[in-house]
């Protein structure tokens, strides 16, 4: 199979003809409680058991976003990131002039819910606290890397099996 190189432009338009339509706009959705269940998609029915792929996970803040208004948003959603997700910010022009930008373009594509904002942009993450973002940064490893927040532990001194779940809560918790 010959392979073909891949310009600047050449992503540009593959990213385009790919491109799915436009997320409709949603309507804010309630904060969950600590601990609460995955955050189902949207059309499923809530009753039903979800047993396919986990694609959102539900997170908590340790500090919060600050909106214009002064309300502090701390839980939220992330998504899975897609190929795609992971190939545009290659092409924005800000990361072209600041490569540590990435991250924020790249946390604005899979955030998808902050508190009661829905239109989570690469400016309302230019906004967040640094401890939040670096938060944001670690949980999405985790959740790409390894596809879920949850790790089996032992504990060293009684060497007990059990489950803790990484997304943490509060500050001090992991």
């Amino acid at each position: 199979m010959k392979r073909r190189k891949v310009s600047t432009s050449n992503l540009e338009e593959f990213l385009e003809a790919t491109a799915p339509p436009d997320r409709p706009a949603a309507s804010p959705a309630p904060e969950p409680a600590q601990g609460a269940a995955p955050v189902q998609p949207p059309g499923s029915d809530a009753a039903e058991p979800h047993t396919g792929l986990r694609t959102e996970f539900a997170f908590e803040l340790p500090r919060g976003y600050v909106d214009d208004a002064g309300t502090v948003h701390r839980t939220g959603s992330m998504r899975l990131a897609t190929a795609r997700d992971e190939l545009r910010p290659q092409i924005d022009l800000r990361v072209k002039e600041n490569p540590a930008y990435l991250s924020v373009v790249l946390l604005s594509q899979v955030i998808t819910r902050l508190g009661t904002v829905t239109d989570v942009h690469a400016g309302v993450v230019e906004r967040m606290y640094a401890t939040d973002v670096a938060f944001l940064q670690d949980f999405y490893r985790r959740v790409n890397s390894e596809g879920h927040t949850h790790a089996a532990v032992t504990c060293p001194l009684c060497h007990g099996s059990f489950e803790v779940d990484l997304s943490g809560g509060r500050l001090g918790e992991s």
